[in-house]
């Protein structure tokens, strides 16, 4: 943790440079899950070129390396640091929701760098908010990445935990974020329906929430200006009263709006994940 700790020291500029050492190291040398990108870039992408598929996956290579080098950073980042290199757009939405005493469900995917998105929602909001986060195996890793994500006043809470604190929604209002594309486990319920050009399978954690307690629902698209600087929009994508809406009908408005973020900037998504395993 230490190691860590000194090395965010560094301005970003020099910690790019073991981003750059990293990027060849995963693109050339290991080779670093070239099948699985290749193939969920082959169903994703049909009407691409072998060349233009090519293109997005090094490009990923190095989001995937450059996150790293940020989210180390993330230990010791300025407020001002983080201001300039993470803006959020209409972020009004949900503030205006938690301030007239109601939570609000915030949904993202993995896109580059979600990571810094967690701590500049945390930062730039002005109510609480909470993330939802999936216990890491690895403690050393797990601890880590609470460090980081507590560092700007978020409220970080385990899922199991979440479920207990469910009843406080309604007297301590607050956006609650959820990262709402990871692959359910099998003792999970779970929805399948296509996902970028093929079937997968989500956990309507979101969907079951908003409509058992009337929560409106936003998703924040992000969008990679240039090295170590992106911004964030936040959209509307449900609002209560839900009693017409039709079965899986947020989980279908998320993953719509997610596949047009990853169209826009495909090299930002994970693709390395196993995301389509069903």
């Amino acid at each position: 943790m230490v190691f860590f700790r000194l090395f965010s020291h560094f301005p970003l500029p020099i910690l790019y440079l073991f981003s750059d050492w990293l990027y060849l190291v995963a693109r050339f040398i290991i080779g670093y899950r070239k099948g699985v990108i290749d193939e969920n870039l082959r169903f994703a992408f049909p009407e691409k070129t072998a060349k233009e598929r090519k293109k997005i996956r090094n490009q990923f290579y190095r989001n995937f390396s450059d996150s790293i080098a940020e989210t180390i950073k993330l230990l010791t980042i300025s407020d001002a640091e983080l201001k300039k290199r993470f803006i959020l757009i209409d972020n009004h939405l949900p503030e205006r929701t938690v301030k007239s005493g109601q939570s609000a469900i915030m949904t993202a995917g993995h896109l580059f760098n979600w990571e810094m998105a967690i701590q500049a929602i945390a930062q730039q909001s002005a109510v609480t908010t909470e993330t939802v986060y999936l216990q890491l195996n690895n403690r050393f890793f797990n601890q880590l990445l609470l460090k980081i994500r507590t560092r700007f006043n978020g409220v970080l809470t385990e899922k199991k935990e979440f479920l207990k604190s469910m009843a406080t929604l309604k007297c301590q209002p607050r956006i609650i974020q959820l990262a709402s594309d990871q692959r359910p486990p099998l003792s999970l319920k779970r929805y399948r329906r296509e996902f970028m050009g093929r079937p997968a399978l989500f956990f309507e954690g979101a969907e079951v929430l908003a409509k058992k307690m009337a929560l409106p629902v936003y998703f924040g698209s992000v969008t990679k200006v240039k090295r170590g600087y992106y911004y964030l929009e936040f959209h509307n994508i449900a609002m209560p009263p839900y009693h017409d809406s039709p079965s899986h009908s947020i989980t279908d408005a998320f993953c719509k709006i997610l596949e047009e973020n990853i169209r826009n900037q495909p090299d930002l998504y994970l693709w390395s994940h196993k995301r389509w395993k069903v």
